[in-house]
């Protein structure tokens, strides 16, 4: 199916007309309404895995699950997975590269302010099959290992500034991150960094069906800064690359008792000028997610 058309089935087939909030709320406590939701669930369905202009596993539809514990009104506890259901490890034609894929995330994040956020992730994103040299062991963050750490600085002004700009920084401060000198030897921490900046819209906020009102609109640059120790596989080794340039469009349909069906189609362009023939600079993806 042409993805003119999955865009079209998915604004304007599945969203459906519904009834606008009552102008009469109750005045609730907002004391009261912090203790009630702690626990956040979420379950992606999409067409493939595009992570910062990296393609893992393919063009195969992949499935994420997300849950969040809230601990404090500032601390978050979080676990995020992803598979693609691939039991193969090396495409046929012999390409050592990703053909099956899964990783599993575990996360914290704290609020420091109004707009700024720190997260820390751990990746563990073991291979489906034995790899030769690979350790796929939880526990494991040396240069065998399938595991990482990310700190992120998270600056978003949308809310209390009511600015429509985000930011990200990014580094990998541990793990499976190392560059090697010339001759292959003498691996070292290379802290890899990812910078992102972000604006958001709302598109057709009067418009007069309500299946087309709010539309979100979200266009992105992110660059993989030093990548020396090539964990950006589609991106440049040797200089920055701007590995993410892209749009999102998206809709949230309320499904009612607490359940949202967010609907969102993307595009990306990978700017890198080397490592990207396996699977192109160009992609289209598409998510339908279901949230609680």
């Amino acid at each position: 199916m042409k993805y003119k058309q999955m865009v079209a089935i998915f604004f304007f087939g599945l969203v459906s007309t519904y009834s606008t909030a009552q102008e009469d709320v109750k005045v609730v406590d907002t004391i009261a309404q912090d203790e009630e939701k702690r626990l956040y669930l979420n379950l992606d369905i999409l067409n493939r895995y595009l992570w910062r202009g990296q393609c893992w596993g393919g063009d195969y539809m992949a499935v994420q699950p997300t849950i969040e514990y809230r601990l404090t009104p500032k601390f978050t506890l979080g676990f995020w997975a992803t598979t693609n259901f691939k039991n193969d490890y090396f495409y046929p034609d012999g390409i050592t590269y990703y053909k099956g894929y899964q990783e599993i995330d575990f996360y914290i994040t704290y609020q420091v302010n109004d707009f700024l956020q720190f997260q820390l992730w751990d990746y563990y994103w073991p291979s489906v099959g034995k790899v030769a040299g690979v350790d796929n062991g939880f526990l494991n963050y040396g240069n065998d290992s399938t595991k990482t750490v990310d700190a992120i600085w998270y600056f978003d002004f949308s809310e209390g500034y009511r600015y429509p700009f985000n930011a990200t920084l990014s580094t990998l401060v541990a793990g499976n991150d190392y560059r090697y000198d010339r001759f292959g030897e003498n691996p070292k921490q290379n802290f890899t960094t990812y910078l992102e900046l972000g604006y958001t819209f709302l598109f057709f906020e009067k418009a007069k069906y309500s299946a087309l009102q709010n539309i979100e609109i979200a266009p992105v640059v992110g660059a993989v800064i030093n990548n020396k120790a090539e964990y950006y596989s589609y991106a440049n080794y040797d200089k920055p690359s701007f590995v993410n340039l892209g749009v999102t469009a998206s809709k949230e349909i309320d499904l009612g008792k607490g359940v949202t069906m967010p609907i969102s189609v993307n595009y990306t362009h990978n700017g890198a000028s080397k490592n990207t023939e396996v699977f192109g600079k160009n992609f289209w993806i598409t998510t339908v997610s279901f949230s609680y």
